[in-house]
């Protein structure tokens, strides 16, 4: 047999990585985030494809990028909408993907919960700024897309706008079916994010491509349709929703119930008093009940990420149509 070679080594140490990273990195996962692009450019307007398709085309993704959820793809929405979580380290921008608003938070402004670092309702406003900008450099829109498309996704998983000071649910270890949580180095799985990441969509899915579970969607909620997109672009009110799914379902269906947490700075799941560990002694586990109850939420939101996101690539190709 022959040694294995250095680009071997490397993507294999590269792929290994990425499966120590936290689960808060994969917001749902490849599947759900290409979902939701599918979902999208079934409803751009013409003006707006031409206008995503051209920039992207003409400012590609770096090819030596190493891409979690592979680069075959030759949508390039599609292919935008996972690139975030390839650069997510390299970028230091972590806290785009989410807002840590607090369990049991009385709904108002949503700056005091967005941190030094951004939060994911800054930064959909501020990448629609660049998209928007015909004078902007042209990479920069092209990057802008590809965040939108994958933050706008990640605002719709209820975890990316809740915590309990456990990470979003990555410090809640969780039982799934069969699984019993496993500890390693401080994190667990599976864990309350990782199912709502991955593990209930793919048991949902049921084996399907993202194409097929993005056109199951579409039939399940076209008649909704038309209300979601009257209702306006309005991401604070989307990042309210996500919250209060977090805790009616995703919290609210866990057995024992989970109480709510003080506020408290948490970095890793040994602080807030070893949140990870006393998580663990409350052995939650969920069986088919809860991914009866999960599986239709994820459903909806991913619908309503899809029509939203193609909303907002509709309105900021607008400019562009009237000046032409």
């Amino acid at each position: 047999m022959k040694a294995p070679s250095l680009r071997c080594v490397l993507l294999f140490a590269f792929c290994f990585a990425l499966l120590l990273l936290p689960s808060s990195a994969l917001a749902w996962g490849c599947k759900g985030h290409q979902t939701v692009a599918l979902i999208a450019e079934k409803q751009l307007t013409a003006e707006a494809r031409q206008f995503v398709e051209k920039l992207l085309a003409e400012n590609p993704i770096d090819p030596q990028l190493k891409r979690y959820c592979g680069n075959a793809t030759r949508d390039l929405l599609v292919d935008a909408s996972t690139w975030p979580d390839d650069v997510r380290n390299d970028l230091k921008n972590g806290p785009w993907h989410y807002i840590d608003i607090p369990r049991g938070a009385s709904r108002g402004p949503l700056e005091p919960f967005c941190g030094a670092g951004g939060c994911v309702t800054k930064v959909i406003a501020d990448q629609l700024a660049i998209l928007k900008d015909k004078n902007a450099d042209p990479r920069l829109r092209a990057n802008a897309i590809r965040y939108l498309v994958h933050f706008v996704g990640d605002l719709h998983m209820p975890l990316h706008a809740s915590t309990n000071d456990d990470e979003g649910g990555n410090c809640t270890p969780t039982g799934y079916f069969r699984r019993h949580p496993r500890e390693n180095h401080n994190s667990f799985t599976p864990n309350l994010h990782a199912l709502w990441d991955t593990a209930i969509l793919e048991r949902d899915m049921e084996g399907a491509d993202p194409s097929e579970y993005a056109d199951f969607l579409v039939q399940l909620f076209s008649s909704d349709f038309g209300k979601w997109q009257g209702a306006g672009i309005h991401v604070d009110d989307w990042a309210w929703e996500s919250h209060d799914l977090a805790e009616s379902i995703v919290y609210g269906m866990l057995t024992p119930n989970i109480p709510i947490e003080p506020p408290a700075p948490v970095h890793s799941c040994a602080d807030a008093n070893n949140i990870g560990e006393r998580m663990l002694q409350l052995h939650l586990h969920v069986d088919e009940s809860y991914q009866e109850a999960a599986a239709p939420v994820i459903q909806e939101r991913l619908a309503q990420a899809g029509i939203r996101l193609a909303m907002i690539l509709n309105d900021a190709a607008k400019p562009l149509a009237a000046s032409n």
